[in-house]
């Protein structure tokens, strides 16, 4: 599939187009700046509330609709570049982006920040559509596997570096010129992209907007993420938290039920609800969900029960950065190999591993093992999320690689941000002492049970380790994995 045509004027007015670090450049630069923050504002809430006049509820609804935002962008970019080039989208987006920025930087009131963080998350979303598939698809396929490591890299390589920025600037002031920094970041990225991203004739400009996914996804993301914020300043018998997660979650079940059954569906849910894309997607929500869940419980912990301070804090979390990037090297290295679904298994291996040394941590021992915890706990997600995304992208045409990215992002989000802040609070109401470890073993234990749960899928489906046809599925004439349909062995007896 090609995004471009070589005969447009536009590609021949680009003085960038084509070029392959411009294009990495430019995905990063649309991913990062946003998932740098989703980790460094935690650490330096005090220094936003305290200038901002916000409660600790303001902030964290102002958090769960950003992310609810940046799940339900990917869903509705899904269905916008059918009918708009990529190109066009992407410039606005960016430059949305860039002024959501301005607006949160410049905020007075807690109205003011939360409009601009949520856009933020709205831009992002959207720009993860946007901007991913053509740096998959449209450079040569002698570029993929470096790809598949930037994926990740920009996936959770800036997660994991969010907490040192936070802890740098909730220690030291200046949330401000972080939204500076952040906006400008994107700025950068909007004028890479003005000079790179090449215009494309959507694929289908007739195509109608789609009001059984579009509405039910947005309902999927709004309604739990409003629920778990509720616990901020409630508790679990309020109608305020369960009823919205409730209804939620049935949105999410018609989102993919209808979307299974529909002609031409806005995301692939049938062609990728066989074994392997089942159990890639599947595994990147259960390391995504146990990862967020465990790095919040540390900051809260260390914060409240150890009183460091943000920069010893960030500090401390901060070898993840080391585990991502071991993992992002490991994927472009095995990714054309028959070991990816291995890769994935170690994902979460390694995150159970994580929650396991965090069960002996206290406040006088974290300085060792937080550190020990944070490396393997960055492995498991770099290794965990992206091959579990590419397990499902490889299983679908590579021109359906965008809806299907939307679809697992926002099953990965709902996971990771409706998991994390329910176990939080748990762990606060029975007191950080007792309740950081019942939480980090509740999450060890979701985390054996569901690796031991997807190996039996993934023995049941009868699959065996293949390599993928990378050629194949870069050229478009087939998918890159024929995965077994899902408990193909049972069904086959």
């Amino acid at each position: 599939m090609r995004f471009s045509s070589p005969a447009t004027r536009l590609f021949t007015r680009l003085p960038l187009a084509g070029n392959y670090p411009a294009a990495v450049a430019l995905a990063l630069l649309a991913l990062s700046p946003y998932l740098i923050l989703t980790t460094a504002t935690s650490l330096a809430e005090p220094q936003i509330m305290g200038s901002i006049g916000a409660t600790v509820y303001e902030l964290q609804l102002t958090s769960g609709m950003s992310n609810a935002a940046y799940a339900f962008g990917a869903v509705a970019c899904a269905d916008l570049v059918q009918r708009f080039a990529r190109r066009r989208i992407y410039l606005i987006c960016e430059c949305g982006f860039v002024l959501s920025s301005v607006l949160a930087l410049s905020a007075q009131n807690i109205g003011m920040f939360a409009a601009g963080v949520v856009l933020q998350g709205l831009f992002t979303g959207m720009l993860l559509v946007a901007a991913l598939p053509p740096l998959i698809i449209g450079h040569p396929i002698n570029k993929l596997q470096t790809t598949a490591a930037v994926v990740s890299l920009g996936l959770f390589g800036m997660v994991a570096f969010g907490p040192l920025v936070g802890g740098l600037v909730g220690s030291l002031g200046g949330w401000r010129p972080l939204f500076a920094g952040i906006g400008t970041l994107a700025l950068i990225g909007l004028v890479i992209g003005s000079l790179t991203f090449e215009g494309n004739d959507p694929p289908d400009r007739r195509a109608k907007f789609d009001w059984t996914a579009i509405p039910l996804a947005f309902g999927t993301t709004a309604l739990p993420f409003f629920g778990v914020a509720w616990l901020t300043r409630g508790d679990f018998s309020d109608p305020e938290f369960y009823v919205p997660v409730f209804c939620g979650l049935v949105c999410g079940v018609f989102l993919v039920g209808g979307q299974y059954r529909k002609a031409r569906p806005l995301m692939p849910v049938r062609p990728i609800s066989n074994t392997l894309p089942v159990v890639g997607t599947l595994n990147a929500m259960l390391v995504g969900a146990c990862f967020t869940t465990l790095l919040e419980l540390i900051e809260v912990y260390l914060t409240r029960e150890a009183g460091y301070s943000p920069l010893r804090i960030g500090a401390l979390v901060t070898p993840q950065i080391l585990g991502v990037v071991i993992a992002a090297l490991l994927f472009r290295r095995l990714m054309s190999t028959r070991w990816t679904p291995y890769l994935a298994l170690s994902g979460t291996v390694s995150v159970a591993i994580g929650a396991a040394i965090l069960l002996a941590a206290s406040t006088s021992s974290a300085t060792a093992t937080v550190p020990v915890a944070s490396f393997f706990l960055g492995f498991g997600a770099g290794a965990g999320v992206t091959p579990g995304l590419f397990l499902a992208g490889f299983s679908v045409p590579a021109a359906q690689i965008g809806p299907t990215f939307a679809l697992v992002e926002l099953l990965r989000s709902e996971a990771a941000f409706l998991i994390g802040p329910v176990l939080l609070h748990f762990a606060l109401v029975e007191g950080l002492a007792d309740g950081f470890h019942q939480a980090v073993g509740i999450t060890l234990g979701i985390t054996v049970i569901g690796t031991l749960s997807l190996v039996i899928l993934y023995a049941l489906g009868g699959a065996r380790p293949e390599a993928p046809d990378l050629v194949s599925w870069h050229a478009g004439t087939s998918t890159g994995y024929h995965s077994p349909a899902l408990l193909a062995a049972v069904r086959n007896r």
